[in-house]
């Protein structure tokens, strides 16, 4: 599922009286607005408990990264529509839609988070929330939610689709061992040829307790008849896929999302991750070995890991580097945290190593991609990158908002 237009943000289109609202009461709910949030998924699931068990992910909503993923949406998109200088959330958009529906969301679910945030405002404010409060507070979640609406039709259609029709049943044919921690799987199912370099699917398993739980994993390749994905110890579905789904048993997959998507031209490119970050990175590779109109594109592939034994795709990274250097330049350099090492991206470009104007695309965890992002900021008169993409570990959206 994937469109090339943006979702379609308008910073004028909030009443100019709610406006006003807006700006008075902004601060005190941004104050809040960690308060609010806990209260509001509270009420959530305690009136829709299908939702905790069966959408969203209990893992995310037992760290408060969820919570502090909305708290940050809602806030960056009220800022847009009352301050100029604001920047536009359309990339924070862009994500959230497609994690939605990698998840299946539909239309009528923005109702019940409207009601059940809304009675967590009243809860937390009290009588702060005058008639005339609540009601431009309303008016920004309903143009959010229908920027997000729109945008989430668009990619079902995509697809050719239905809304929220996105789930298979797919057949585990592969696992192979890529390190102590990261196993690769490979399922058989259709659909995910189309997919796009860089993106994801969505597998569910039906854990002990009756919940359909559902995590994003990066696709590492994909053909006609089936695909792979990199699972690391770390959660509850992939801790149940590790040890109870093995060869011929089926899971729940959702057709390919996601916005971090390879732009193909001619470009230099770099490619930055750390962990089990690698995984949209190999997709990437793969496709450009695949495609031969990528032939001769200089890749520069940057890679950190606490030890060169934890790297769970060095050796096919290192495979598809060599491939694409016989057409061109193509290196891959790493840095392991037990050698004290670390990625100066100055340094680097001085050293020839990482090239001027190139397209950056940037998975791992938040620290490290706080790190890249101030390196390329501060760097950004000689590394002068043309654009960078990013992919989070977690819901942390205003990393990058």
């Amino acid at each position: 599922m994937f469109i090339q237009e943006a979702p379609n943000t308008n910073r004028t289109a909030l009443s100019e009286s709610n406006a006003d609202i807006i700006r008075q009461t902004l601060p005190v709910i941004g104050a809040n607005i960690n308060n609010i949030t806990p209260i509001f998924y509270n009420k959530m699931f305690s009136n829709h408990p299908e939702l905790i068990a069966d959408t969203f992910n209990r893992g995310n909503q037992r760290s408060g990264e969820q919570q502090k993923a909305l708290a940050a949406s809602i806030a960056t998109f009220a800022a847009m529509l009352v301050d100029e200088n604001a920047p536009d959330p359309v990339e924070m958009l862009s994500r959230i839609g497609h994690k939605h529906v990698s998840l299946g969301i539909t239309e009528d679910q923005y109702q019940i988070v409207h009601d059940n945030l809304f009675a967590a405002i009243v809860e937390v404010l009290g009588d702060a929330v005058t008639p005339e409060v609540a009601g431009a507070w309303d008016e920004v979640y309903w143009l959010m939610a229908k920027v997000l609406i729109d945008f989430e039709k668009d990619l079902y259609a995509s697809a050719g689709v239905d809304a929220g029709d996105v789930f298979i049943k797919a057949e585990l044919k592969e696992k192979t061992q890529l390190s102590s921690r990261v196993t690769q799987y490979t399922f058989a199912g259709q659909g995910f040829d189309e997919a796009l370099p860089g993106q994801y699917t969505s597998i569910g398993v039906k854990l002990d307790d009756g919940a359909r739980q559902l995590r994003q994993y990066s696709l590492t390749a994909t053909d006609a008849e089936t695909f792979s994905i990199a699972v690391q110890q770390d959660g509850e579905v992939s801790n149940f896929l590790l040890e109870r789904v093995n060869v011929g048993d089926t899971v729940d997959a959702t057709l390919p999302a996601g916005d971090l998507v390879l732009d193909e031209n001619t470009a230099p490119l770099v490619l930055v991750s750390q962990g089990i970050g690698s995984t949209p990175m190999t997709g990437m590779l793969a496709h450009l070995v695949a495609n031969k109109d990528q032939a001769g594109r200089d890749v520069v592939v940057l890679h950190a890991d606490a030890t060169a034994e934890d790297y769970a795709q060095r050796d096919a990274t290192d495979n598809l580097v060599a491939a694409l250097a016989e057409n061109g330049s193509a290196t891959h350099i790493t840095a392991y945290r037990d050698n004290n090492e670390m990625f100066d991206l100055s340094q680097m470009n001085k050293d020839g190593q990482v090239p001027a104007g190139a397209q950056w695309y940037l998975c791992g965890g938040n620290g490290f991609l706080q790190d890249i992002r101030d390196q390329l900021e501060k760097n950004k008169e000689t590394l002068v990158p043309t654009s960078i993409h990013f992919e989070l570990f977690s819901p942390n959206d205003w990393l990058v908002s």
